[in-house]
C-alpha cells in the first residue's frame, strides 16, 4: 500500500528514519523518481517532542529533513547491503566467540587454571588443563567443559567461512580491490568502507567521509568556550 500510495504521486521530497526495511523502501521509491533522504537516528532524535506516535513521528523527521546540516545516509544497493549484512554477523560471531573463551577461562579459574587471556593462549593450554582437571573433576564436568571448547571451535569456523565469502566479493569489486591496495587497509577494512560509504558522491570532501566514519574527534564546545 505504501508504494502504492506514492506510485501515482509526482516526484518529492521523501524522508525516512533509518531503521528495519528502510533500505528495501527507499530503493523502491528512488526507483519511482522520488528523492529519498534516510536520516540517521541520532540526526531525528533533537527534534522529538511528547509522546511517541505516527503524527509526532512524522514531523519530527519531516524537520530534520529539512535541516540543511543534517547528513543524509547513503541507500545501498542489494548487493552492498548483502555484504554490510555478512560483516555484522561476522562481528556478532566475533562477539559471541570473545563471550564464550571468557566463560571457559573463568571456570578453568575456578579449579586453579589460569589460562593467559587470548584464544591462541587458551589454544595452546586447553588440552593440558583438561587433562590434569578429569583426575579430579568429574567427567560430566570435563565432558562439559570440552563442548564449550568444540563449541568456541565450530564458531571460528563460522568466522572463517563468511571471511571467505567476503574475500570472494572484494575480489569481483574493482573498488574494494583499489582500497585494498593502500598500505595497512586489510580485506575487512576495504570491503566495510564500501558498503559503509554507498555513494561516494554523497560527500563533499574527505573531512566530511572521515566525520561520517568517526575517524575525526566529536566536537564538544559549549557557549561558553566561545
Amino acid at each position: 500500500m505504501l508504494l502504492e500510495h506514492f506510485a501515482n504521486r509526482q516526484q518529492c521530497l521523501i524522508g525516512m528514519e533509518c531503521c528495519g526495511g528502510a533500505q528495501h523502501w527507499a530503493r523502491q521509491l528512488a526507483m519511482m523518481g522520488h528523492e529519498v533522504k534516510l536520516l540517521p537516528a541520532r540526526s531525528v532524535k533533537p527534534f522529538v517532542t511528547g509522546n511517541k506516535n505516527d503524527r509526532h513521528d512524522a514531523r519530527v523527521i519531516w524537520t530534520a529533513v529539512q535541516q540543511p546540516h543534517v547528513k543524509a545516509a547513503a541507500i545501498k544497493t542489494e548487493e552492498q547491503q548483502a555484504m554490510l549484512a555478512l560483516h555484522r554477523m561476522r562481528s556478532q560471531l566475533v562477539k559471541f566467540r570473545t563471550a564464550q573463551i571468557n566463560c571457559l577461562r573463568g571456570l578453568l579459574t575456578e579449579y586453579e587454571e589460569v589460562m593467559p587471556q587470548g584464544k591462541a593462549n587458551l589454544l595452546k593450554g586447553i588440552a593440558e588443563a583438561l587433562a590434569r582437571l578429569s583426575e579430579r573433576l568429574p567427567s560430566i564436568v570435563i565432558d562439559t567443559l570440552r563442548d564449550q571448547w568444540a563449541r568456541i571451535t565450530r564458531m571460528d569456523e563460522e568466522i572463517d567461512m563468511i571471511e571467505q565469502r567476503i574475500n570472494l566479493w572484494r575480489k569481483q569489486e574493482d573498488v574494494c580491490r583499489r582500497i585494498a591496495e593502500i598500505p595497512g587497509i586489510g580485506l575487512l577494512t576495504a570491503t566495510a568502507a564500501v558498503v559503509v560509504i554507498g555513494d561516494p558522491k554523497a560527500f563533499k570532501s574527505d573531512r566530511e567521509f572521515a566525520a561520517f566514519v568517526g575517524l575525526v574527534p566529536r566536537q564538544v564546545g559549549t557557549a561558553a568556550d566561545s
